[in-house]
């Protein structure tokens, strides 16, 4: 069946996203196929579009989306046709009214949590879930991260959640309003990096020792910062390239700053292992706890991709934004 999609036949900026009319055919064994009522927006998109992260032409863009289950590969137990689900996949396909994919990655959708909701958090969320929970185990009550890019859609889900397992959390954003954002989701603290120096702040705030654990989505222009701000044998999480991949770096860098962990985890690392509908039942449990809020998300028509990566790598941005299809 013909469905329409937003598609792309060679890699650059915004521009190269077009709609189109695309083939969608019948599960295989292990697949679903989902139709979408909403697709998540989220930075690594633009790494796919881009050509950063390599994948065939031509290439539909997304990795996420809420809808339902309308067919069922051979061998699929765990699904049926009608469910309300959700999904972050590893790999793009989402940006599409309908698209055929593993169903590893699609979670059951409670009923209290509208496509909307699930589209703007399900890869956001479970993100936030395996860095909180599952990447630096030794994280305890009390600790300070810095999490940078705290008012984008991750951020703000972050800010709460760990907020919530009782650390203290240093927010880095671009703008006044930005910081209060964070600040208004649960941040400690908030600095602006366009005009306080963030190593001295941050030791500062931390009394000269610097945080258990930096998070940072941002990359090149951050990773230093993020080394600086981290105390001895604490470890610096790289989960994001938003300013470019981070360059090679002087591994002995990390024995001068008190032996430092350095990880560049990914969700799908996490989705592989099969724990997609465990991350996201806790995700679920804290949004339904209110324990994590989610903020209505900017919404744009699936036409209107490109306008949306454009203002998203302009830094125009805060919280969520997703197509509706």
């Amino acid at each position: 069946m013909k469905v329409r999609a937003i598609q792309i036949t060679e890699h650059g900026g915004p521009d190269v996203m077009h709609l189109a009319d695309i083939e969608v055919g019948e599960p295989g064994p292990g697949q679903v196929r989902v139709r979408h009522h909403a697709c998540g927006i989220n930075y690594v998109d633009t790494y796919f579009r881009s050509g950063l992260y390599p994948a065939p032409l031509p290439l539909v863009p997304g990795t996420e989306a809420a809808g339902v289950v309308e067919a069922v590969g051979a061998g699929v137990t765990r699904l049926a046709v009608g469910d309300r689900v959700t999904y972050a996949a590893m790999g793009p396909g989402s940006y599409s009214e309908a698209r055929v994919l593993d169903a590893g990655p699609v979670v059951r959708l409670p009923d209290s949590i509208d496509f909307e909701r699930a589209a703007a958090m399900t890869l956001k969320g479970m993100t936030v879930q395996y860095l909180l929970k599952r990447t630096w185990p030794s994280l305890r009550t009390g600790d300070a991260i810095l999490w940078h890019a705290a008012a984008g859609g991750v951020g703000l889900i972050a800010c709460q959640w760990a907020s919530a397992l009782g650390y203290v959390v240093i927010a880095t954003a671009g703008s006044a309003e930005k910081c209060k954002l964070a600040l208004d989701h649960g941040a400690a603290h908030a600095i602006d990096y366009h005009r306080e120096d963030v190593v001295a702040r941050v030791k500062q705030l931390t009394g000269g020792r610097g945080v258990a654990v930096a998070f940072d989505a941002v990359g090149k222009d951050t990773f230093e910062r993020s080394l600086d701000s981290t105390r001895a044998l604490g470890l610096v999480a790289v989960f994001g390239n938003a300013s470019g991949a981070v360059p090679p770096f002087d591994v002995l860098g990390l024995m001068r700053r008190g032996s430092l962990f350095v990880t560049r985890p990914t969700l799908g690392t996490h989705l592989a292992a099969g724990a997609a509908q465990e991350m996201a039942d806790d995700l679920f449990a804290m949004v339904s706890a209110g324990k994590v809020r989610i903020d209505p998300p900017r919404t744009y028509p699936l036409a209107d991709a490109a306008r949306a990566h454009r203002e998203l790598e302009a830094g125009k941005t805060t919280g969520a934004g997703i197509l509706v299809v």
